[in-house]
């Protein structure tokens, strides 16, 4: 993801390693920090020389809580560079896959964790009120083929999303994805089950390239990518391209109040707007499918 327009603007570089890219800021000095430099302070990250000055001047009392609560840092945890939340859903979504194969256990696994609009509607349908289906939905699958391509994604981007971004971040950006999914899959095909974590990972395909797009990145790959997907997700029977759709549209909107919102003091903002992307979606889960149903 190269450009002259990105690599001119030395803005979207590690302050302290100029040739590694990063769209972290340190919330004192508002310079941009490669996870290599972070440290987690209690709201974003900061650099090892501001980290440096914070310890210089702490007070005779912090001095003596970090003694007793072992380490040397007041509050803060070193990060590493190691994309943690990536690894995690990695970890919790395989483990599903595997118990989906146990027969017997898998059909009740996928049963109880699918995602089908009428467990929203239950004075329309037989089905208990289910909402947690929503995002239940990103952690089964209809295959290993299934899982371990979505898995394999997953991996790749996430090894260059959640350093850019962080960890709340980048988990905020893969649910908000995986719901914008499932609302546009209740509201295009209200009457059919899905599984998957595509529509978040098409969610992060969307933030990628909005995100490359405001750094000056050459994203004409991720373009070429996220169309192939998502046209072979319409021709191609058995997928919900309609999950691709709402993730694109979820992800896309995530990754703009990003790029809107990367200072210190927009972050009130930022928290904001995402709960209004959320709770909009939320609105439009529970208004537009029983329209559809009634009609």
């Amino acid at each position: 993801m190269t450009s002259p327009e990105f690599t001119s603007n030395r803005d979207n570089y590690c302050y302290r390693h100029p040739d590694r890219q990063s769209f972290a800021l340190c919330q004192r000095c508002m310079r941009t920090i490669c996870p290599e430099c972070q440290t987690q302070a209690a709201v974003g990250v900061i650099c090892p020389e501001c980290m440096k000055a914070d310890r210089k001047n702490r007070t005779p009392a912090q001095k003596r809580a970090a003694r007793r609560w072992g380490g040397g840092q007041t509050a803060t945890v070193v990060r590493s560079g190691r994309p943690v939340v990536t690894y995690s859903l990695l970890a919790v979504t395989v483990l599903i896959g595997l118990l989906q194969l146990i027969p017997g256990a898998g059909d009740l696994i996928t049963e109880q964790l699918r995602f089908a609009s009428p467990y929203l509607y239950p004075s329309f349908s037989p089905y208990p009120f289910e909402p947690w289906r929503l995002l239940t939905v990103l952690f089964v699958h209809g295959g290993v083929v299934h899982l371990g391509l979505n898995m394999l994604s997953l991996w790749m981007l996430g090894q260059i999303l959640e350093p850019m971004l962080g960890r709340t971040r980048f988990l905020a950006l893969y649910l908000i994805s995986g719901l914008g999914g499932s609302v546009v899959a209740a509201c295009l095909a209200p009457l059919t089950a899905v599984v998957g974590a595509s529509g978040a990972i098409f969610g992060l395909m969307a933030a990628l390239l909005i995100i490359g797009r405001h750094i000056g990145a050459n994203v004409t790959g991720i373009l070429v990518i996220l169309g192939i997907n998502f046209f072979f997700g319409v021709f191609v029977g058995g997928i919900s391209w309609q999950a691709h759709l709402g993730g694109v549209i979820a992800g896309a909107l995530v990754a703009f109040v990003y790029t809107r919102t990367r200072r210190r003091e927009q972050r009130v903002w930022q928290i904001v707007w995402l709960a209004v992307i959320t709770i909009g979606l939320t609105v439009v889960v529970f208004v537009v499918p029983p329209l559809i149903l009634l009609g």
